[in-house]
């Protein structure tokens, strides 16, 4: 419900229950925020004004108070910051008081709206642990370490304030002074974009401007898919599918935070790489759409590292039709591997996919099972307990894009149908787990329209395994932009989902989005990153520390990140 235009409702407030006083209160009205509280001189009140919470959506809130000084940041914005007369007390006596949320222990001022979460915590701003980066590409600050170890003093007294207590303020413009009164505060240079920090007499640089978080990675052609590996002894790999033939696709090699050209391999429009082992052999197989000439067949092939060499070298071809993607696992001890056929030489996209079985006698792979397909992109398996599956992303039927997925379960030596899942131009499924529940989320492309305009703003998928109906059930949807790819990457105890956004209908340089897990409330978007047609997303770590990279189907270029979590 929307609250009249004067009328103020409590968040939360601290009263002494025998007297009935007000010690601390935070409320809000239409357009203002205000902070009630008990000062030496009486009650202060601090007042933001036209904050604009009243829309019927989720707001994050944050208010931070040291003492002149507070500020309010909302949805992780920009701070709006007030100075205020009389300091926030240092300590604040609640004896014989009552903490109540939504109210100030009368019905006047009742809170009227959704309360998700509130927060106390100690120092003189959190918001940089309640809201993520919102630049990544920000260079990193460090403190010099003759400087590391000053201590910052009250202006009022000569006791050392805790470290969570320093109160830094930030002066933009031209060099201030740097005295006593300004001992441990930040300068930022506006016209030469550096930071600087006063030792009660001198200015210090603080800027580290070599370190960048990010850099482009230029390819011979628009890539479609990119797949990492690490080799023993040798290093990490990511392998990009070019779309153009000439020269082919390209092995890179990870050398002290860069990826640096390894090799280069003749391939056809190809779509994805998988890097998989069969006992100690490493193979390579990328899926090519066309064959090397019009008329001639199409053969996906498969590559095996050769350690005198250190050099991929063609191990296999096999027969495919506009390959879409490979899938590598094992079951029982022995290998297999799954081909998505998108559609057959003559337009027809209803074709079998197939699965390959490991032959230890030939040592090669030969066909095990076919499955029928409609305009296949992708294959995902995984296993749950004791049971193995493997999940189809159909994207079009012929006539539609709104066709059935498929999820197959392994009985008898055979995958056989276990669930169908509606899907819309399905590009990709990621299966991940988080504890001890299953998720799979699907990437829906778009949906097809007789009439009018196909429909590229469309919703993405997550499905939760039930384990008492053993069946996937709907658990949230995501709005996406012909989503092509999703990837689940973790750091510390934070799970992350990051969407391959590639087009909306008009423009292909678009926002791909960082969502966290935040338990009940699902994945939540925390992160958006510029891109050009993403057509795939891929998360590492080296010695350097963790980054995501992806890949653009419509320019020469792949962009890696180097992860700066706070």
């Amino acid at each position: 419900l929307l609250p009249p235009p004067f009328r103020n409702e409590y968040l939360f407030a601290v009263v002494k229950e025998d007297a009935n006083q007000l010690l601390l209160g935070l409320r809000f009205s239409k357009e203002k925020v205000h902070l009630i509280y008990q000062g030496s001189m009486g009650r202060e009140r601090l007042s933001f004004k036209r904050i604009h919470l009243v829309d019927n959506r989720w707001h994050s809130m944050v208010l931070a108070v040291s003492g002149h000084h507070a500020t309010l940041t909302l949805d992780c914005g920009v701070p709006l910051e007030l100075v205020h007369k009389q300091p926030f007390p240092s300590d604040l006596s609640t004896d014989g008081s009552r903490f109540h949320i939504g109210s100030r222990r009368k019905w006047k001022g009742l809170f009227s709206g959704l309360l998700r979460q509130l927060f106390l915590l100690p120092g003189p701003d959190a918001t940089p642990r309640v809201c993520p980066s919102s630049k990544p590409s920000l260079v990193e600050l460090s403190v010099p370490t003759f400087l590391s170890n000053l201590p910052v003093k009250s202006q009022m007294n000569d006791v050392l304030l805790p470290p969570y207590e320093m109160e830094v303020r930030v002066t933009l413009g031209s060099k201030p002074a740097c005295t006593a009164a300004e001992l441990g505060q930040l300068w930022f240079d506006t016209l030469k974009r550096g930071l600087f920090l006063c030792d009660g007499a001198y200015w210090h640089s603080m800027l580290q401007e070599e370190d960048r978080l990010d850099y482009d990675l230029y390819t011979t052609s628009e890539t479609l898919d990119i797949e990492l590996f690490q080799i023993p002894s040798v290093g990490l790999f990511a392998a990009m599918a070019h779309r153009a033939n000439k020269p082919g696709s390209a092995i890179y090699r990870w050398n002290h935070g860069h990826f640096q050209l390894y090799q280069n391999i003749s391939t056809f429009k190809a779509q994805a790489w998988k890097q998989f082992t069969v006992g100690r052999k490493m193979f390579l197989a990328v899926s090519n759409s066309v064959g090397p000439v019009d008329g001639e067949r199409e053969l996906s092939v498969i590559y095996r590292w050769r350690n005198k060499r250190l050099k991929f070298v063609r191990y296999q071809t096999l027969e495919t039709h506009s390959a879409r993607d490979w899938e590598a696992f094992h079951i029982n001890n022995e290998a297999f591997l799954a081909v998505a056929n998108h559609r057959t030489e003559n337009g027809n996209h209803n074709i079998d996919s197939v699965v390959y079985k490991w032959n230890p006698g030939t040592k090669t792979f030969e066909v095990n099972q076919t499955i029928s397909t409609s305009g296949a992109y992708d294959w995902e398996f995984f296993t749950v307990g004791p049971y193995h599956f493997l999940a189809v992303a159909n994207a079009f039927d012929g006539t539609s894009t709104q066709t059935d997925s498929s999820i197959y379960i392994w009985l008898g030596g055979a995958f056989q149908l276990f669930q169908t899942i509606r899907t819309f131009g399905a590009t990709d499924w990621e299966m991940f787990q988080i504890g001890n529940r299953v998720f799979l989320v699907v990437a829906n492309g778009h949906m097809l329209c007789e009439r009018g305009p196909s429909l590229y703003t469309i919703n993405s998928t997550i499905y939760e395994l039930d384990m008492t109906t053993k069946m996937f059930l709907k658990f949230q949807d995501i709005v996406t932009y012909s989503a092509v790819d999703w990837e689940l990457f973790s750091v510390g105890d934070e799970h992350f989902l990051v969407v391959a956004n590639s087009y909306d209908g008009s423009s292909y340089s678009l926002n791909s989005v960082i969502y966290r897990w935040q338990g009940y409330e699902g994945f939540v978007p925390v992160h958006r990153l510029p891109t050009i047609g993403c057509s795939d997303w891929e998360f590492f770590t080296s010695a350097e520390g963790p980054y995501l990279m992806y890949s653009s189907a419509k320019a020469p270029l792949s962009k890696v990140f180097k992860l700066r979590i706070h």
